[in-house]
């Protein structure tokens, strides 16, 4: 018997003519016709996150605008079929949606705007929606909302609370494409990093360091990844890094370390350096707003001298705003922008972090605003830039690499990168190199990864 496309290709053949349907081809038609039935009715559903997207989803799947038109391959008897829309409202507690966290004053909006309270996250039980159990779940989930102050790093996330919805669900598989940022938690996504890196049903991440790679038209920090959860085949997660060009792949654990390494390559190295030191620089490098001052804080024509955005530079704050927690005001203190890569968004390209131009030495007597954060603070100025030799070393920023997928480090970011204690020379790569039995195998990786001084990439 002919292949089954070249059956449907000889009837579809003969009706274009005219001809007369065999017995076997009207059966054949009546069987496959009932098959696809079964699939469109039975096993195929989706839910839309918009009435646009809805629209373009039914005509995509059934081939015409409504699945109860005539030439729908598959007749329902509705406009809706299995790919459901159903505008919802957010459930306001104290000014936020207590689903998904969006702004009452942004979100609460009349029937011509889109309020973007997507019904499979604005319900404790999204197995009611069908009524029925799922074996497949895949989504490309919305990714941010505006939480009022702006786009990018002030958005927030919105897409894990669609993982753990699916979870709950408990399919036999699920697969969803989501920004990679998640793997060093931050902005509500700490609790869901956590959950995701001791998850042993996740058995295959694929991970874009840029997001260009995956979405051409879409420019998102941090790059993107997709990610295929077993539930019942627990076990290592075959983590693939992958680039327009390469493609490399290792079985891991995903919560070897609390903060997730996304390069493969990069697991040696760091486990290497990790296993010689025992204090890293997350216990020295302050919280953001050292002293107390936000990034916005007006300066004062007196008072102490203050550190603000590089276009305001040295000016003044009043005594009364300027708080000391750590005791480090009357010390020389090493400052580093909290946004130093800003404005790139390709991770799979060398990254700089830090030079001369976008770091500064403050004197004993001088505060910060929020734009810097302190690294380190010491009773000398010579420590002060023995300590800064050490922070642009690229190994030093090689090992703050891989820990970051956005522009904003904190100090958090800085729990691979040793604290030596006291600073009592300049340091440089090769010390470094020598110090932890860097190969030159390792070393040309770490080139490869990271800026020369003097150039931001």
């Amino acid at each position: 018997m002919p292949g089954y496309e070249k059956v449907i290709e000889s009837i579809n053949q003969k009706v274009e003519n005219d001809e007369e349907l065999s017995t076997d081809d009207v059966c054949f038609k009546k069987e496959l016709q009932q098959t696809i039935d079964h699939i469109f009715h039975k096993q195929l559903f989706g839910i839309a996150i918009t009435e646009m997207t809805s629209l373009v989803s039914r005509r995509s799947i059934y081939c015409s605008k409504s699945p109860n038109y005539k030439y729908s391959i598959s007749h329902f008897d509705n406009a809706e079929g299995n790919i459901r829309f159903k505008r919802i409202n957010h459930t306001w507690v104290n000014g936020k949606c207590k689903f998904c966290g969006a702004n009452e004053e942004q979100y609460s909006r009349g029937d011509s705007l889109e309020t973007h309270a997507y019904e499979w996250i604005h319900t404790e039980n999204p197995e009611g929606i069908f009524n029925m159990k799922f074996d497949v779940i895949i989504s490309n989930p919305p990714y941010q909302l505006s939480d009022g102050g702006g786009t990018g790093s002030s958005a927030k996330p919105i897409y894990h609370h669609f993982v753990l919805q699916a979870k709950k669900m408990q399919p036999r598989y699920l697969s969803m494409i989501i920004p990679s940022r998640w793997f060093t938690g931050g902005k509500g996504l700490d609790d869901f990093r956590n959950k995701m890196l001791n998850d042993k049903s996740i058995r295959k991440l694929v991970d874009y360091e840029n997001f260009k790679d995956v979405f051409p038209g879409v420019d998102l920090a941090g790059g993107a990844c997709y990610f295929l959860w077993d539930r019942d085949n627990k076990g290592k997660c075959d983590v693939i890094n992958k680039t327009n060009d390469s493609s490399e792949s290792a079985l891991r654990y995903l919560n070897e370390y609390e903060t997730f390494i996304r390069q493969n390559k990069a697991i040696s190295i760091v486990k290497k350096i990790v296993n010689q030191n025992k204090i890293f620089l997350n216990t020295r490098v302050s919280s953001r707003k050292p002293f107390g001052l936000a990034t916005n804080y007006e300066p004062t024509s007196k008072g102490i001298p203050c550190h603000f955005i590089q276009k305001i530079g040295l000016r003044f704050a009043s005594s009364r705003d300027v708080y000391d927690p750590l005791n480090i005001l009357d010390k020389w203190k090493f400052l580093i922008p909290k946004a130093p890569i800003a404005g790139q968004t390709d991770f799979s390209k060398p990254v700089g972090f830090y030079y001369d131009g976008n770091t500064r030495i403050a004197k004993p007597g001088e505060c910060c605003s929020e734009s810097w954060i302190v690294a380190g603070a010491f009773d000398t100025k010579e420590e002060t830039l023995y300590f800064k030799s050490f922070i642009l070393t690229k190994i030093a920023r090689f090992l703050l690499l891989q820990t970051v997928v956005s522009q904003d480090v904190t100090k958090k970011n800085f729990c691979f990168v040793p604290d030596l204690g006291t600073y009592k020379q300049v340091y440089t790569d090769e010390i470094l190199r020598k110090m932890w039995n860097i190969s030159n195998k390792e070393w040309e990786y770490i080139d490869s990864r990271i800026c020369e001084i003097g150039v931001n990439a």
